[in-house]
């Protein structure tokens, strides 16, 4: 099916299905433990053994030996196989750092040894006998505010809009101030984990932890030079990824070297160590943002300009991302520089890019109101855009920011705030209130699904996942909304790299992308229906086929009827700018005494489109409020740069935010339709409930206590000498 003019009138329009909270379909079996994770396949495969990574110890440099005939010897112990022994591996396109394979290190904890023994103890206990010498690489640079010194102002900026020195030196108010954002890890639940079958070197089975099954796969063939035909992959259900399982890591990889080796299935799990050093994170920021405004409160310019790490051939994080589009300006300068360092790979991670980029656009927007005397939800609509500011000539497909704001303010009772900060008290605790924009592009990708009617029951397969986003669910509901069934009506099948490929899970574009993927596959079943009919342009309503005189119940059709399709995407797209707009308030309390503080309640508004499961929506919506409080509060991987490796490489180490930190949380969707997003008019919402987040919970406490923070976390050494006297 080929999308190629925006969605006028359809099914979705009058539906019954889509738009309902229709509760979980994986929900029974995540709260009763019976969902199949991937280290718990226990039996999909026979006679399972246990893999253990041995990870670098230094930054950079090289391996000169490696001794692992005590490891060989150890009570238990199937093979060992060590990086020495292995050709370089591939790397696929999204993988920067080699998997495994050859002398070479290129981060702390690059996997340089696997062990497989007959229990998991036996593995681990003789993972900590191979004895390594290295051969360190020259002292790296860490200092990631140096860098950003020297190379200020250097290379081509991504966008230029006018001339934003001039408008800066006539501006009636200016604003010119630095903020930094700490590196970060996904922290998921589930770590990276696969049983891979490899047994007789050639056919693979790989049962993982992954967001995109096709990726995988294709990544595999890559690392290991084989057919991709050879390689199924499953992962039907994902305790969490958060970007980090976009990408194939050395899990799969170490499993299937282990099971080629020993002959039979092999499964491993990344320690949660392995997790904050070998895989990927969410790299630290530098930002510089000076703006440029009338003294109507008018934008008249921009300068964003951000640096971030990455190793050799990294996109880093570019905090800049969302600058181009959001706010409208005269004029603008937006340039991300991307620095290079001896640090685990830095990716996607929730929101990529707008996540770090509005923690500081959006305090420097508070900062810039209280200079011009605004109130900071005024001053951003007077700033509101229906083009891309840096292409006046594209509009938006469907902006409705202004009402976010004022549906916000209204919920939220922001006109009780008090605009002098340090001014709300409650007993011992300073009462502030913040706000925040939101802004994440809308993605689409190609995806497609087979449907299949078999027996009268609606079977749909397709290899998108389910990452805990709900993806069982809406895919249910868009198949049976189509066929005029009930969801009860419909099996799910998905992850699994023997159906047709789909978007994935991951950038916010899984549910628009996938769910019309569903619906091209839907479509066509309903055409090979009215062709075994004789009819056309039946109509699909409660179980019934109707065509004209004609009526029969789908589940009178015997044998099997079945149709695959994808959506594809019309270049009519690209005639504007499609994205997703939010606001978040946030209400904070901080100690007069000891600075601590503690979230009270939070409101969130989303512009996303057709909103195709409220109940699911709004999971995804509180858990990115919730990771915000982590980032804004809390998160922060400690870098020891004598080691160039993160120190907190655990879950006590690194905290994110628990139950006792979460506070009221409300969820505002509003009711907009994107014809030009999708034939849902949809658009995504997981990551747009994370943008913005922090800044707002940073703005709060500043109103708090008239303390402004610009380095994140906001912690209490950071507001303690600056307090007010008690």
């Amino acid at each position: 099916m080929l999308f190629n003019d925006p969605a006028g009138q359809n099914l979705f329009d009058r539906s019954r299905v889509v738009g309902q909270p229709h509760r979980r379909i994986d929900g029974p079996l995540k709260v009763t433990g019976t969902a199949p994770y991937a280290y718990e396949r226990h039996d999909v495969v026979q006679g399972q053994l246990y893999g253990y990574p041995v990870g670098s110890t230094i930054s950079h440099g090289r391996i000169a030996s490696m001794n692992a005939e005590a490891a060989r010897a150890a009570p238990g112990v199937r093979a060992v196989v060590t990086t020495l022994e292995i050709e370089p591996l591939g790397i696929w396109n999204y993988n920067v750092a080699r998997l495994f394979g050859g002398d070479v290190v290129e981060h702390y904890h690059q996997a340089i040894a696997v062990v497989v023994a007959e229990t998991f103890e036996e593995a681990r206990a003789a993972a900590a006998l191979i004895e390594v010498e290295y051969e360190p690489g020259d002292p790296a640079e860490y200092d990631l505010d140096a860098a950003f010194q020297r190379l200020e102002g250097t290379g081509e900026p991504g966008t230029v809009v006018g001339d934003v020195e001039a408008a800066l030196d006539s501006a009636a108010v200016t604003l010119d101030q630095m903020y930094h954002t700490p590196s970060e890890s996904h922290a998921m639940m589930e770590p990276f984990a696969s049983i891979v079958d490899w047994s007789n070197g050639e056919d693979m089975t790989v049962w993982t932890s992954n967001q995109m099954i096709e990726w995988n796969r294709q990544a595999l063939a890559t690392n290991f030079d084989i057919d991709p035909d050879r390689i199924r992959v499953e992962s039907p259900y994902v305790g969490g990824g958060f970007g980090g399982k976009l990408w194939l890591r050395c899990d799969a990889v170490l499993a299937a070297i282990g099971s080629r080796a020993v002959g039979a299935p092999v499964k491993l799990a990344l320690p949660r160590p392995f997790i904050m050093n070998n895989s990927t994170h969410r790299s630290a920021t530098v930002q510089r943002i000076r703006l440029a405004a009338n003294e109507d409160g008018k934008l008249t310019g921009i300068w964003h300009e951000a640096a971030s790490h990455s190793l050799p051939g990294g996109r880093g994080e570019n905090a800049t991302a969302q600058t181009p589009y959001f706010y409208g300006t005269e004029t603008m300068r937006v340039q991300h520089h991307v620095v290079e360092m001896a640090l685990p790979e830095a990716s996607d991670m929730r929101a990529p890019g707008e996540a770090s980029g509005l923690m500081a656009l959006e305090v420097a927007m508070d900062e810039m109101a209280e200079k011009l005397g605004m109130d900071p939800v005024e001053f951003r609509k007077v700033n509101d855009s229906q083009v891309n500011p840096s292409n006046p000539e594209q509009p938006f497909s469907d902006r409705n920011f202004v009402e976010c704001l004022d549906r916000g303010a209204e919920a939220f009772g922001w006109s009780e705030r008090s605009a002098t900060p340090g001014e709300n008290r409650d007993g011992a605790w300073m009462v502030g209130h913040g706000v925040a924009g939101a802004y994440r592009g809308a993605l689409v990708m190609p995806s497609g699904a087979r449907a299949l009617l078999e027996n009268g029951r609606l079977v749909t397969e397709t290899d998108m996942t389910d990452i805990g986003t709900g993806s069982y669910t809406i895919l249910a509901q868009v198949a049976a909304e189509t066929l005029g069934l009930e969801v009860d009506d419909v099996e799910m099948r998905l992850a699994n790299s023997a159906y047709p490929v789909s978007s994935g899970s991951g950038g916010q574009f899984g549910a628009a992308s996938s769910t019309a993927g569903v619906y091209a596959a839907c479509m066509a079943l309903r055409e090979r229906i009215a062709e075994r009919m004789g009819v056309e342009d039946p109509e699909f309503r409660d179980g019934q086929v109707v065509a004209g005189g004609t009526e029969r119940a789908l589940s009178d059709f015997e044998g099997e009827i079945d149709a695959v399709d994808a959506i594809e995407w019309g270049e009519f797209q690209s005639e504007y700018q499609m994205a997703t707009f939010g606001a978040h308030f946030v209400e904070v309390g901080v100690h007069s005494g000891t600075g601590e503080i503690r979230v009270r309640r939070m409101l969130a508004v989303c512009d996303s489109g057709r909103i195709l499961n409220p109940r699911t929506a709004r999971s995804q919506v509180i858990g990115g409020m919730t990771m915000g409080i982590g980032g804004a509060l809390s998160e922060d991987m400690a870098l020891d740069t004598e080691r160039g490796m993160f120190a907190n490489h655990d879950l006590a180490g690194y905290e994110v935010a628990v139950h006792a930190d979460i506070p009221e949380q409300e969820v505002i969707f509003l009711d907009t339709l994107d014809g030009i997003a999708s034939p849902l008019k949809a658009k995504g919402v997981g990551e747009l409930g994370l943008c913005g987040v922090a800044a707002a919970i940073a703005n709060a406490v500043y109103n708090a206590t008239g303390v402004r923070v610009r380095d994140y976390p906001v912690t209490t050494d950071k507001l303690l000498t600056e307090l007010p006297a008690i």
